[in-house]
């Protein structure tokens, strides 16, 4: 019998040596994730008012870590530690936004309060959001890209705030007056991946990110749609018994989501092409990201139960 295409080898066949090999990788990669989830674990414990919700347990910690531990295989758990600590920032603030806020005006309060602390103000006493935000903005600040990628990343966590705004906007309406597909889908900006990858990219910027910062962050905001509809794909029924909004509330079948994921991938590999030997770990972070969550999103979830 001929093993599946794609299947790793059999354990006994010829490409065993190779097997060892991956699976001493595999295992050095995970303990760089174990390292991570340890810190984000941490980070919990030190912001409480902001992680003390059921859903943001340790399968959370443990799930974020091994996203981005494998997302930059060839890092660290201190070189994904910005990623990862900006990645559980976001649940944090996803909780707030929605399952914890119940007016627009609510919402807005807590974009003002986050969009001036990034810009440099003191959190306020209390508020673990700001307070988390504030720490995550000062060790940027210390890494040698922000200077050159400040703005870019205040734009684009005013675009993930602004987003999330947006989106409750629409669960508040009947559902005659919910977005089209293609609104929905350009408002993608509430998933958070893009601010992450800046905030990344302000860690590990390389004159080759520096030049092609631009390029760079359209493709990631590809990648956030790709990604925000692998998770449409896989949470359908949470976010029903959640409230949450859903591609697939908006008429739209699974064949046409998978058919747009399709699509958003190939215009994505256009535009990193070109920058593949200029940045090619950016470029690599970008592709892992989408392979990953295929994976991921193909057989689980980030969050926990209610």
């Amino acid at each position: 019998m001929t093993a599946p295409e794609g299947a790793p080898p059999h354990p006994g066949g010829p490409a065993a040596a190779d097997a060892l090999l991956a699976a001493r990788h595999d295992g050095a990669v995970m303990a760089q994730a174990v390292k991570c989830a340890r810190d984000l674990a941490r980070c919990a414990e030190t912001y409480p008012d902001l992680f003390d919700a059921k859903p943001i347990d340790e399968t959370l910690f443990n799930a974020v870590a091994c996203a981005n531990a494998f997302g930059s295989p060839w890092l660290t758990a201190s070189g994904i530690r910005m990623a990862a600590r900006t990645s559980l920032w976001i649940f944090g603030l996803d909780w707030l936004v929605d399952h914890v806020a119940t007016t627009r005006d609510e919402v807005d309060d807590i974009n003002r309060r986050c969009l001036a602390v990034a810009e440099g103000a003191p959190p306020e006493p209390g508020d673990g959001l700001t307070r988390f935000l504030a720490d995550i903005r000062d060790e940027a600040a210390g890494s040698p890209g922000f200077a050159a990628l400040r703005d870019d990343w205040l734009e684009q966590l005013a675009r993930l705030l602004h987003a999330g705004a947006r989106e409750l906007t629409w669960k508040f309406v009947d559902e005659a007056s919910w977005p089209t597909f293609d609104e929905y889908l350009d408002n993608a900006d509430n998933y958070g991946s893009a601010w992450v990858n800046i905030s990344h990219w302000i860690v590990h910027a390389d004159q080759g990110v520096l030049d092609h910062i631009g390029e760079l962050q359209a493709a990631s905001r590809d990648v956030q749609q790709v990604l925000r509809l692998l998770n449409d794909l896989a949470t359908y029924e949470r976010d029903v018994t959640w409230g949450d909004l859903n591609a697939q509330m908006l008429g739209v079948e699974r064949a046409q989501i998978t058919a747009r994921i399709d699509a958003i991938v190939a215009r994505c590999r256009d535009r990193v092409r070109p920058l593949r030997g200029d940045c090619p770990e950016a470029v690599a972070y970008l592709e892992r990201q989408i392979g990953f969550s295929t994976g991921f999103y193909g057989l689980s979830d980030y969050w926990g139960s209610l």
